[in-house]
């Protein structure tokens, strides 16, 4: 089963959540030790997306019967799991699961997940609060200039550990392991605008503060996962 696009949200959200506790590249903490004082679990850690059984409450017991569901995230305020229950169209949160993650990555021949389109929306239980998830857009960067291919056994939390490795100041740049890569694309786009004539040297007019700006760096990935570009 794949999911319908109204997901993306749930899809967002869960990236967001794993940027906070992945081990990041150029500073000793995760953002999660630094506002929680203490380092992130991973042990309750799940593949987005894969199948899992789950047992509804039924008043104040369990039902004997479970539901196949799909996992969709982590609720911020409470203990457990977002499921989604397709043949109910409903949302829910439960802790009382068993994931079917192994079978679910073996048997996958893809690495990326695709999504179809369907005019039906789900619905959210009466019983869940439920916020949704406002966004701009995500952008995925590269780790410097190694290549890479996320395996298949690591689903979704093992594409975390790529993320946005890039580096975020000239500081940075000049520290990482491929520094000359980053200075040999700065120079590159210096050169590119000098030649186009990007600008004119003009004197500064007394009291006016010139426009401040910085280097972005970015490293662009091919369909294979292998880095095609960097840019500076």
């Amino acid at each position: 089963m794949e999911l319908p696009p109204s997901f993306w949200g749930y899809a967002l959200e869960t990236v967001a959540k794993l940027l906070n506790i992945a081990p990041p590249k150029m500073v000793p903490q995760t953002p999660y030790e630094i506002w929680h004082g203490k380092p992130a679990s991973y042990k309750y850690l799940r593949v987005w997306d894969s199948p899992v059984y789950v047992k509804r409450l039924v008043g104040d017991k369990l039902d004997s019967r479970s539901s196949l569901c799909r996992f969709i995230g982590y609720p911020k305020k409470t203990t457990g799991y977002y499921f989604y229950d397709p043949a109910e169209q409903k949302i829910f949160v439960s802790r009382n699961a068993v994931f079917l993650e192994i079978g679910f990555l073996s048997n996958s021949q893809r690495d990326e997940v695709l999504i179809e389109e369907t005019s039906k929306e789900p619905q959210h239980d009466s019983t869940t609060s439920f916020e949704p998830i406002l966004t701009d857009g995500v952008s995925v960067l590269c780790r410097s200039t190694r290549e890479f291919r996320v395996p298949k056994k690591y689903g979704f939390v093992g594409l975390t550990s790529q993320l946005d490795n890039d580096p975020k100041t000239y500081g940075e740049a000049m520290s990482d392991i491929d520094s000359d890569k980053w200075l040999e694309a700065m120079k590159f786009k210096m050169n590119s605008m000098s030649s186009n004539q990007v600008w004119t040297l003009v004197d500064l007019p007394k009291g006016v503060k010139p426009v401040g700006c910085k280097w972005v760096y970015k490293c662009k990935l091919g369909a294979e996962g292998e880095v095609t570009k960097i840019q500076g």
